[in-house]
């Protein structure tokens, strides 16, 4: 009989690259592990004033090991990670709530599924994280979520939608589940097993979560490592 399927929370805000890493990692193995995936759009601007962090670019070392690092993490998982030319710019001054809450929209309007949250995510990733281009905008969410498949009718809805107190209330609300779990920053993953929640912080944590779980952790391409 086969083992009861593990439910994983990941949190996750489109500003931090590293969450770019985690999401992909995860949504690669929610077919090869035995596993219930379940997205969770939240706030980063909030974990960090909840937590009492400090983003890793606002320190000086940390900022330009972050330069390398994303390069080299950006080759191993295969994800097409390029900095914006003005990544404080990105991440603090424009920053993701307006990004969020309309991927929160999303998430609330799409049924039976979670493929056009994941679809919307990857495309404002893309945009901020690869194309260096804004997340801000409404023609920037737009042009995001109709590259992920959307229609206009269906982004003009959702535009509407994400600024609704409905959807900033859900988003806060996904923001202080993160932190109850105590989280400091993401991704977070939450792995739900025999009644227990074992919270991971960050993209290096995998071979962890696998054996957590009761899995086997096959690197960055797992459908290429059955081959």
């Amino acid at each position: 009989m086969a083992s009861s399927r593990k439910v994983i929370e990941l949190f996750y805000d489109v500003v931090s690259p590293y969450s770019w890493l985690g999401f992909e990692i995860m949504c690669r193995y929610r077919n090869v592990w035995n596993i219930d995936l379940k997205l969770r759009p939240a706030f980063l601007g909030g974990i960090m004033q909840g937590s009492g962090n400090k983003p890793p670019g606002l320190v000086p070392n940390k900022f330009l090991y972050m330069t390398t690092d994303l390069h080299r993490l950006a080759q191993y998982f295969q994800v097409p990670i390029s900095p914006p030319a003005d990544p404080f710019e990105a991440m603090f001054e424009k920053g993701s709530l307006s990004a969020m809450r309309f991927v929160a929209a999303v998430q609330e309007r799409e049924v039976g599924g979670d493929k056009q949250v994941e679809q919307v995510s990857r495309e404002l990733w893309m945009r901020i994280w690869s194309q260096d281009k804004d997340i801000t905008q409404p023609a920037s969410l737009s042009e995001a979520a109709m590259k992920a498949g959307l229609s206009a009718s269906e982004v003009e809805e959702l535009l509407k939608l994400s600024t609704s107190k409905e959807i900033k209330d859900k988003l806060k609300r996904s923001t202080q589940e993160a932190l109850d779990h105590r989280a400091f920053g993401f991704p977070l993953a939450v792995c739900h097993v025999n009644g227990k929640a074992e919270v991971f912080f960050g993209s290096d944590r995998f071979e962890l979560i696998a054996h957590c779980i009761g899995e086997k952790w096959m690197g960055p391409q797992p459908a290429a490592a059955k081959l």
